[in-house]
């Protein structure tokens, strides 16, 4: 599999196979959404869309970046969504970066959404599709978010050889100049076919937490300890951002913590995202 990380303005036409990845805290949270009983979730082009919808569809939930606001049901938190019962809801989704990546590859015929609490999922999706060309957009941080790139790495590593233990550049991939790897650093703190998603899609995903095996968590290891290390973590353990849970940090750490990916469609013109098992 030929892997190439971009921001997300350094994306120039339509990838065949786009893996968007925001770890503190989007697709983290989404997972959480989907665990807690949410049928699908809506991204919102804007806060402004995003309280249209739910207007012209009652019973819809808000969510967005940043402390509560008014028309907003929920916070972009794992901490704070992980005790809200959204059986069968739809939550309409905004945020800074995560859903801004999705939106810029929208047109792709596979769109996949990950986090490390669905890295294996999402892996195990890119290679029962065995794509040969696969973009990771890094949502964070014009592309520079350490733990969104972490992320991207070792998702690209597991798919390419699962059995692998090496922490190196991905065999055929590149990186934008702006998304250049950082190096390993810091301790954690917290732990010819045109591509489409299979016909497994489930709406009620199972929840139970899968345990992964010493040798995963062990490759895992290093890319979780840049996550913890990286400024969305600082900011979020340190109170700068707002709309924040103390569990926050641990929970978008939480390697494997659900055993399905979520894939992204369009649907009657908007982008939805819904649990994805691949068979």
């Amino acid at each position: 599999m030929d892997a190439q990380f971009l921001a997300i303005d350094r994306i120039r036409q339509v990838p065949a196979v786009a893996v968007v990845v925001d770890v503190m805290r989007a697709y983290t949270v989404a997972a959480w959404a989907f665990a807690r009983g949410a049928e699908k979730i809506v991204l919102a082009e804007s806060t402004a869309d995003a309280l249209a919808l739910t207007d012209r569809h009652p019973g819809w939930m808000a969510l967005k970046d940043g402390p509560p606001a008014p028309g907003f049901d929920l916070v972009n938190s794992p901490g704070l969504l992980r005790s809200a019962d959204l059986s069968g809801r739809t939550v309409v989704q905004k945020t800074t970066a995560g859903t801004v990546g999705a939106l810029a590859v929208k047109h792709a015929p596979l769109v996949l959404c990950a986090g490390f609490v669905v890295a294996e999922a999402t892996a195990r999706a890119l290679r029962a599709g065995g794509y040969g060309e696969v973009t990771f957009v890094v949502t964070g941080e014009a592309g520079r978010a350490d733990e969104d790139l972490a992320c991207a790495e070792y998702i690209a590593h597991r798919a390419t050889d699962p059995h692998a233990t090496t922490t190196g550049p991905v065999a055929g991939a590149t990186t934008a100049p702006d998304t250049a790897p950082g190096p390993v650093t810091g301790t954690a703190t917290s732990p010819g076919t045109t591509p489409g998603p299979s016909s497994g899609t489930a709406t009620e995903p199972a929840t139970t937490t899968p345990t992964p095996d010493p040798a995963t968590v062990g490759h895992a290891a290093p890319y979780l300890r840049r996550a913890a290390a990286s400024r969305a973590a600082v900011e979020l353990a340190t109170g700068i951002r707002e709309g924040a849970h103390p569990d926050d940090v641990a929970l978008c750490l939480e390697l494997d913590r659900f055993p399905f990916a979520m894939a992204a469609t369009l649907e009657d013109g908007l982008m939805v995202l819904r649990p994805h098992t691949p068979h």
